[in-house]
């Protein structure tokens, strides 16, 4: 059997390249889904959510939101990153062998039909539903005389002061159009009777004209005291266009939206203050190349070609919308009191194991704590920050924020710490895309508050998620870790789906100390005792639990990998598990996203099954499963299977020692998600989701619905 070797470009460290080039003299190329066309899977799997009928309709808009939303960041992203390298002519492959152009014309062709299909389902499903239920967004030219009358009012006092039409002449350049802005496009001339401007060539000649929506006036503008009926503003602006141009003929208004390059490197070598480039990069962020303009449908071709001329962009990058743009926008709906239109109500509860307890290291002495968001609530890891900046036997805390959320309870508890005189550290990422404004803020207020800040490590992103308490007790010092999936963010634990492990094992807490002198000074640490760690001995520790799985199952002993992580795209990764497959093992990945390897290949991968689950909860949570010949081992932390993951970021993953914590994520978690035959979808060889096949008579199991009813881990 030929054992496939991966002949890509090395997407690991300088040591990747000769164990591939040892292995085998002449390789054969290794079989791997496009990367960026997985990514647009998985939002097609998310669009096929919000066209589920069996869904509330305001949880069918939130989907289309989402959908909309991961676009944008597609396309500030990866497009971005595609074109960039396309236009300076490198020539770069991906790791399935593609050019940049073909990928990028693959990816439009992938795209069309779930745009399409995203604003039917928009225009001809959910908004009709919607005013079903007496929810209507309505046409302005459908009003009557006085609520027009009304709307007008509106308009002159929340709208006309802060619009700034912008014309074009030869004294006004095109303007600079913002990223992911809402503009109206139209053409203005003067009206003989008031005189008339000439052009250089002495004729008289339309102009065009841009209108920004002002993103500080909510898009729905209120018809009436019902709150329940709506108008784009966008048609209450063009209503009111006399008062915008007066004594002017203008056109018909047709919607535009741009979409710009937010993948701005960060000059770490040049920066000796890493917090003021920050700064500048958010600056720089705002200027970014355009890489895709949306336009209504209804735009006539001589001005969506004049917008894509400006622009500098191709016929290429545009993209004609039916329906309103910038859907995001509509999610104000949701916010209305409509239950009945909503998923039922969740409220999660504090784990056992801390209720009513007034000394949560007490019990996490006890024994190992395992945790389960949304299902078991975030308040038991912001109460363990916020005891610990109260307890006068804590001498020190210690702690990674990647994505905190703006009003977050935890720095507040690090400000307290400090006050009271506790050796306090905060790591703040100022590198987390789209979170970078709001870090900045945070590391601001915590150092003026005396807690210790540090920014991070040269060349890398810390998206480890540990915390590190040190106490005293007994004369002793004594150490309590929590290790996690998810982002120390009370926000989005609501509804992402994460593990956080909580304990007092004395090698674990030798590790993060290790690991915080390693972010924090200049230390050079590579072993560790439990932990394993990126980018040092992760990458290597997990090629090697998936070997050992080959060797068990060559001899015949107990061999299985699970795994459930968000992305997998390592290609040394893929080919281990593609050589474990080929060895006999069994291999159940659930993967959120992106997945490079190609499951149910005969002689290859027959053996390997892949499956990703979309549902109300965004699935977070890491878990690593390895039988190991029936001594077996689980592990939990933040990393995915991707060669940023391995090789550009600070990872910890941990142990689970626990027996029933270990019971626990095999059976209970590990084991729902294998049984979900609902919200789960299966990927075939041809790299594309499918639902699970179900006989007439057998069980609908719903993974999420299972866990919000289960019994947590004890």
């Amino acid at each position: 059997m030929t054992r496939l070797t991966n002949t890509q470009p090395s997407d690991g460290g300088p040591d990747d390249a000769p164990e591939v080039r040892n292995r085998q003299a002449r390789p054969e190329p290794l079989p791997l889904f496009n990367r960026e066309f997985s990514q647009i899977e998985f939002y097609g799997r998310v669009l096929e959510e919000a066209l589920d009928p069996t869904q509330p309709l305001l949880e069918r808009l939130k989907f289309l939101s989402i959908f909309a939303e991961n676009l944008d960041e597609f396309f500030m992203i990866r497009v971005s990153g595609l074109q960039e390298t396309s236009a300076s002519k490198v020539a770069e492959l991906s790791p399935d062998g593609m050019g940049q152009v073909d990928q990028l014309k693959e990816i439009r062709a992938r795209l069309l039909p779930l745009i399409e299909e995203h604003s039917r389902c928009l225009v001809a499903d959910v908004l009709p539903a919607l005013a079903g239920e007496g929810i209507r967004v309505v046409a302005y030219s459908t009003l009557s005389l006085p609520e027009r009358q009304q709307l007008r009012e509106y308009y002159k006092r929340q709208v006309h002061p802060v619009l700034t039409p912008q014309a074009v002449d030869q004294g006004h350049p095109f303007p600079y159009i913002s990223n992911l802005s809402l503009n109206l496009g139209l053409m203005v001339e003067p009206l003989p009777e008031h005189g008339i401007t000439r052009s250089l060539t002495g004729k008289v000649e339309p102009r065009f004209a841009r209108v920004k929506l002002p993103p500080l006036v909510p898009r729905l503008v209120p018809v009436d005291e019902s709150g329940t009926k709506f108008v784009l503003l966008e048609e209450l602006i063009v209503a009111n266009l006399e008062s915008l141009f007066p004594r002017m003929r203008a056109s018909a208004c047709y919607a535009f939206r741009i979409t710009r390059d937010a993948d701005v490197d960060v000059r770490e070598d040049e920066a000796s203050d890493l917090l003021g480039m920050m700064e500048q990069t958010l600056r720089e962020r705002r200027f970014g190349t355009a890489v895709r303009l949306e336009v209504s449908e209804a735009m006539p071709a001589e001005m969506r070609d004049y917008l894509a001329a400006e622009l500098e962009l191709g016929a290429e990058d545009v993209y004609s919308v039916e329906g309103p743009l910038n859907v995001r926008d509509l999610m104000q709906l949701y916010k209305l009191e409509r239950p009945e239109l909503k998923d039922a109500p969740f409220s999660p509860k504090l784990p056992a194991v801390f209720r009513g307890a007034t000394d949560y290291f007490e019990r996490i002495r006890e024994r190992d704590v395992l945790v389960h968001h949304p299902y078991e609530s975030f308040e038991a890891v912001t109460q363990f920050i916020d005891r610990a900046a109260r307890d006068p036997d804590v001498a020190a805390i210690k702690i990674c924020l990647y994505r905190t959320g703006q009003h977050s309870p935890i720095p507040q508890s690090l400000i307290e710490a400090a006050a009271r005189g506790k050796q306090t550290t905060a790591l703040v990422e100022l590198k987390a895309r789209f979170d970078e404004e709001n870090n900045i803020e945070w590391a601001k207020r915590l150092e003026e508050s005396g807690v210790h800040v540090v920014y991070g490590i040269l060349g890398l992103k810390t998206h480890c998620k540990v915390a590190l308490v040190v106490r005293r007790e007994d004369g002793e010092l004594r150490r309590y870790v929590h290790v996690a999936t998810g982002n120390y963010n009370p926000v989005t634990a609501n509804f992402y789906t994460d593990l956080g492990l909580f304990t007092s094992d004395e090698e674990i807490g030798a590790d993060a100390t290790d690991l915080f002198n390693f972010l924090t000074g200049f230390s050079r640490q590579k072993e560790y005792r439990r932990l394993l760690v990126s980018p040092t001995v992760l990458r290597e520790k997990t090629l090697a639990l998936i070997r050992r799985e080959s060797e068990h199952a060559r001899a015949g002993r107990p061999a299985r990998i699970v795994v459930k992580i968000n992305r997998l795209a390592d290609t040394r990764v893929i080919a281990a598990l593609y050589e474990a497959s080929q060895a006999g093992v069994p291999i159940d990945l659930i993967v959120r996203g992106i997945c490079m390897l190609r499951p149910g290949v005969p002689g290859l991968s027959e053996n390997i099954s892949v499956r990703s689950v979309v549902g109300r909860f965004l699935e977070h949570s890491r878990a690593y499963y390895f039988q190991n010949g029936g001594e077996e081992e689980l592990y939990t932390g933040s990393a995915d299977w991707m060669p940023r993951n391995f090789d550009r970021r600070v990872e910890t993953v941990a142990p689970v020692n626990d027996e029933r914590l270990k019971k626990y994520l095999k059976e209970v978690l590990l084991g729902a998600y294998l049984r979900d035959n609902v919200k789960a979808r299966v990927l075939g060889t041809d790299g594309r989701y499918r639902p699970v096949e179900v006989a007439p008579d057998a069980e609908r199991f719903n993974s999420q619905l299972f866990f919000m009813d289960a019994p947590a881990p004890e």
